[in-house]
C-alpha cells in the first residue's frame, strides 16, 4: 500500500479503536455478499427460465403481430425525448445559463456517465433476445435520438418565439397519438410485463403532479371552502392505505357505477395512483412553499404583480426547487408501487408474470423464483436509480441547498 493509500486509509478507516472494528466487521459483511452476489450471478443462477420468458416479461401478452407498434412508438418517442433536449439545450444557452459550449466529446462522456447503467442493462436485454427485431429497434430508437437531438435547437431558437406555443401544443400531443396509435390495435387490459408498469407509472406521474401543486395551493388559500375541501381531501387518501384503495376500486367500485360505465382495470388503477400520490404531493409542495421567504411575496407584490402572477412567476419555481428530492423520491415510490396493480387488481404486470412463468411445465418445482424476482428488480432498480441520478443532477444545476 502506497504512502498517501495508508494515510487516507488510516483518516478514514482506522482513526480510532471502533472505527477499525466496524471497518473490518462492515467489509467482511460487504464482501461476503459481493461474493453470494456474484456466484449467484455467474455460477448458481438458472437465467433460462429469462431466456424463455423475456417476451412475457417486457409487455405481457401483447400480440406478436403488432409489435411492430411498439417500435415504432419507441423510435418517436425517442426522437421526441432528442427534439426536447435540443430545445432545453438552445434556451439554456440564449439565457446564458450555460457559459460555455461544451465540445462533444465532453458530451457525449457526460451522456455516458448519466446513462451507462440503463444502457447496460438494455444490451443486457438485447443478448437476451434471439431475433433481430429488437436489435433494430434499439439502434433506429438511438438514431432517432441523435436526429432529434440535432434538430431540437432549431425549435428552441428565439426567432420562433411567437411560434412558441404551436411548438408546445405539437410536442404534447406526440405522447397521446402514440398512446392511441398502439391503443388502436390492441387495448390496454391486454398489454403486460414491465411496459405496463411504465405505462401506469408515466401517465399517473403526469397527473398526479400538477394536482398535487393545485392541491397545496388549495390548502394554503384564503378561501375557507377551497381550503377545507383541499385539507380533508389531502387528510382522507393520506390516511388510507394504497393497497386497500386499489382493492376499492377493483371490487366495491361495480356497487356504485353502473357495469356500463366502469371504466377499464388500468384506467382505475391510474386513477388510484394519481389521487393518492397527488395527496403527498400536496404536502411536498406545500413545506416548499413555506421555505420560501417572506421577502419574496413582499418584492413580487412590490413589482405590482397580480397574485396568480405572484405565485406562478415568483413564488412556486422556489417552492418546487426546493423540494425537489422529496418529490422525486415520491415519484420512484409511485413507480414501484405499480407492482401492486397485480395482487390488489389482477393486473398482468412485471412481478405478476415473474411469479407466473415460475409454473410452466418445464420449469415447475425447479425453484426459480428467486431468478424472476432478482430480474424484477433489476429492472425497479435500474428506472429507479436512474430517475435518482437525474433528480440529483437536477438538483446541482439549479443550485438546490447552496445560497
Amino acid at each position: 500500500m502506497s504512502g498517501g493509500a495508508a494515510t487516507w486509509a488510516r483518516r478514514n478507516l482506522f482513526r480510532t479503536p471502533l472505527d477499525a472494528v466496524a471497518t473490518v466487521v462492515f467489509g467482511a459483511l460487504g464482501a461476503w455478499v459481493l461474493y453470494k452476489t456474484v456466484t449467484f450471478v455467474f455460477v448458481t443462477g438458472r437465467w433460462q427460465i429469462i431466456e424463455d420468458n423475456l417476451r412475457l416479461l417486457m409487455y405481457g401478452r401483447f400480440p406478436t403481430v403488432h409489435v411492430p407498434r411498439l417500435a415504432v412508438t419507441v423510435i418517436a418517442l425517442a426522437a421526441w425525448a432528442g427534439v426536447l433536449a435540443g430545445i432545453v439545450r438552445a434556451r439554456q444557452l440564449d439565457t446564458g445559463r450555460v457559459e460555455v459550449v461544451r465540445s462533444r466529446r465532453r458530451r457525449v462522456v457526460d451522456l455516458a456517465d448519466r446513462f451507462w447503467i440503463p444502457a447496460v442493462v438494455c444490451l443486457l436485454l438485447l443478448l437476451l433476445t434471439g431475433t433481430a427485431g429488437p436489435w433494430l429497434t434499439a439502434a433506429g430508437a438511438v438514431v432517432a435520438g441523435v436526429v432529434g437531438r440535432l434538430i431540437g435547437p432549431f425549435f428552441g431558437r428565439r426567432s420562433l418565439t411567437g411560434k412558441r406555443v404551436l411548438i408546445v401544443l405539437v410536442l404534447a400531443a406526440v405522447p397521446p397519438a402514440l398512446f392511441f396509435y398502439v391503443v388502436d390495435a390492441v387495448e390496454v387490459g391486454e398489454w403486460g410485463g414491465f411496459m405496463m408498469n411504465l405505462f401506469l407509472a408515466s401517465v399517473s406521474i403526469v397527473l398526479c403532479f400538477p394536482l398535487g401543486i393545485l392541491l397545496a395551493l388549495g390548502r394554503r388559500s384564503s378561501l375557507p371552502l377551497v381550503r377545507v375541501v383541499s385539507t380533508v381531501y389531502i387528510e382522507l387518501i393520506r390516511g388510507a392505505p394504497l393497497f386497500v384503495l386499489l382493492l376499492l376500486a377493483n371490487v366495491a367500485l361495480g356497487f356504485f357505477v353502473p357495469s356500463s360505465m366502469t371504466p377499464s382495470t388500468a384506467t382505475r388503477a391510474i386513477i388510484v395512483y394519481t389521487l393518492f400520490t397527488a395527496a403527498y404531493m400536496a404536502e411536498i409542495v406545500r413545506g416548499g412553499l413555506q421555505s420560501v421567504p417572506r421577502g419574496q411575496y413582499e418584492a413580487a407584490k412590490a413589482l405590482g404583480l397580480s397574485p396568480v402572477r405572484q405565485t406562478a412567476l415568483i413564488v412556486l419555481p422556489q417552492a418546487l426547487r426546493n423540494v425537489i428530492p422529496a418529490q422525486i423520491g415520491q415519484l420512484i415510490s409511485l413507480f414501484k408501487d405499480t407492482a401492486l396493480a397485480a395482487l390488489a387488481m389482477g393486473m398482468f404486470e412485471l412481478l405478476e408474470v415473474s411469479r407466473v412463468i415460475t409454473s410452466q411445465g418445464e420449469f415447475r418445482g425447479q425453484g426459480l423464483l428467486g431468478e424472476t424476482l432478482a430480474f424484477a428488480g433489476l429492472l425497479f432498480w435500474t428506472v429507479s436509480y436512474t430517475m435518482s441520478r437525474e433528480s440529483q443532477r437536477l438538483e446541482k444545476k439549479l443550485g438546490v441547498g447552496t445560497r
